[in-house]
């Protein structure tokens, strides 16, 4: 039985004059994962951002596990603790170390004891796959272990749901598949997971459902085999056409 997670009702959102997201409805399981596909300026990375209000909205309402998303204060770290964020570039703090940057958050936001934010955070390092440079800094390590960092300091907060905004858009191609494996471990571990990206084989093979937006609207929402082999707009055709045939 599907258990609502995230809710995004009638949501618009404005940048000046530009319309970002019109009358977006979106509603995100638990479990679930959604992928977010579509041209360039279509709005998908604000969608992304307003699950966590790093962008406020101007209409509509969004809820998380039933509760309305906070103005700011306490309640919107709380809110922020409980929704993980993975963007393009990486965000760790330089100087410190890999296992630091990672337990920092647990140990700040949530209170736990040094010990045991280690124990969990080492953890973590090892399901990503770089346990052996927890003492590292990130400047030591390649963007791709940088965003696998990066996704264990978001898992230690042991969020409800994780958000990822083109997290591979920013790596070599060599390192995009490092990355993309963690993430698809995730999904297949049953982590709620909300990713905005351009790697089409991902959303082929880790997403239970594809939305595609186009223009600030959602323009289709499917299952990856259908939306991958008979898309029912002809936008969707259209940008398919583009970057399956390269």
């Amino acid at each position: 039985m599907a258990e609502p997670l995230v809710v995004l009702e009638g949501v618009n959102k404005h940048f000046g004059p530009l319309h970002v997201l019109k009358d977006i409805d979106l509603t995100v399981d638990r479990g679930e994962v959604v992928v977010v596909i579509g041209p360039s300026g279509s709005g998908k990375s604000t969608l992304c951002r307003t699950i966590n209000r790093l962008e406020s909205v101007d209409s509509g309402r969004i809820t998380i596990d039933g509760k309305p998303l906070p103005e700011e204060g306490k309640e919107l770290a709380q809110l922020r603790a409980q929704v993980g964020m993975v963007f393009q570039s990486f965000n760790l703090f330089a100087h410190k170390t890999v296992l630091q940057n990672v337990t920092l958050g647990p140990m700040k936001v949530l209170g736990k004891k040094k010990a045991d934010a280690e124990t969990r955070g080492r953890e973590l390092l090892e399901r990503v796959g770089i346990a052996n440079q927890a003492d590292k800094y990130p400047a030591q390590l390649s963007g791709g272990q940088q965003q696998r960092v990066a996704i264990a300091r978001a898992l230690a907060m042991d969020p409800k749901v994780m958000l990822f905004d083109e997290p591979t858009s920013a790596l070599d191609p060599e390192m995009i598949n490092e990355v993309l494996d963690v993430m698809t471990s995730l999904a297949t571990g049953g982590m709620t997971m909300v990713v905005v990206t351009h790697e089409m084989g991902f959303a082929r093979r880790a997403a239970n459902r594809v939305v595609f937006m186009d223009e600030g609207s959602i323009v289709e929402s499917s299952v990856p085999k259908q939306f991958f082999t008979s898309p029912s707009s002809d936008r969707a055709k259209d940008f398919l056409s583009k970057i399956l045939t390269h």
